[in-house]
């Protein structure tokens, strides 16, 4: 008996995605993060801690979201404690 492995030619590997990542496309390594804080813009407006803290305040009146008024308490003692007025 005759076997057909030895008339199979072996395909060379000429097209497709070269993987290397468990069958995805390999991807160049590195950090996006590099580009955080590079902007192009003219004019950068940063709220300021007493900006934000009124909005914190503002928002806990009006939101019923209990997950939204633990962070905003957890925020504004955050705050009111690095300026040192929180008191229990």
């Amino acid at each position: 008996m005759e076997s057909n492995l030895s008339k199979i030619k072996p395909k060379f590997r000429t097209q497709g995605n070269i993987t290397g990542n468990f069958g995805k496309p390999k991807v160049k390594s590195g950090s996006t993060l590099m580009e955080i804080g590079m902007t192009s813009a003219k004019t950068v407006k940063i709220t300021s801690k007493d900006q934000y803290l009124d909005r914190l305040y503002q928002a806990l009146e009006i939101t019923e979201d209990k997950k939204l008024k633990s962070f905003l308490y957890d925020e504004i003692k955050k705050i009111l404690i690095q300026k040192g007025k929180w008191s229990n």
